[in-house]
């Protein structure tokens, strides 16, 4: 039986490169800002596409 993993959104996947930048170079306001943009909640998506 396969798991199924949450596919990270582009929001997510920006927010980890700017944490990993921010330890890179030392700026602890960026890393600051990445792991807070992380932790954000995400929307949730329609079960089922809408026929409108």
């Amino acid at each position: 039986m396969t798991e199924r993993t949450k596919v990270p959104s582009a929001e997510h996947l920006q927010a980890s490169v700017k944490e990993a930048i921010g330890k890179l170079t030392g700026d602890s306001r960026i890393a600051a800002e990445g792991k807070r943009q992380k932790r954000a909640p995400r929307p949730s998506r329609p079960a089922e596409p809408r026929d409108d």
